[in-house]
């Protein structure tokens, strides 16, 4: 008898399908477990808007910021790409478009920061 119900057992340890419930089960108990023991947060949401708004005070300079490194980026991939017209090389195409996407994206980026934090329409 005891040799069948540890046969049993072994084959149940094995099977995959009910490891995977067993993984299911314990991850539901945890979640139900977390939600009945919530409790009052409002001091937590009070300082995240706090937190929020003080982001938003540095958005405008970050933009001007994203906007001055675009400026940079071109300027320095202008002379890149000069300096690889002049010495003939095989990748001048490559050059060019590595540093108009750079410029296109930090200029994206600008654009949809402050849309990413609420500010400006």
């Amino acid at each position: 008898m005891y040799q069948k119900v540890k046969s049993f057992f072994k084959k149940m340890a094995a099977s995959k399908n009910l490891k995977a419930l067993a993984v299911m089960l314990l991850c539901g108990v945890g979640s139900v477990y977390a939600q009945t023991t919530a409790g009052d947060y409002s001091a937590g949401t009070g300082a995240l808007t706090t937190v929020a708004e003080e982001i938003a005070k540095y958005v405008p300079i970050v933009v001007k910021l994203c906007y001055a490194i675009a400026g940079v980026v071109a300027v320095v991939g202008a002379i890149s790409v000069y300096i690889a017209m002049n010495n003939e090389e095989q990748d001048v195409k490559k050059k060019i478009m590595m540093v108009v996407g750079a410029c296109i994206f930090l200029i994206a980026a600008a654009q949809a920061l402050p849309l990413f934090f609420g500010i400006g329409g």
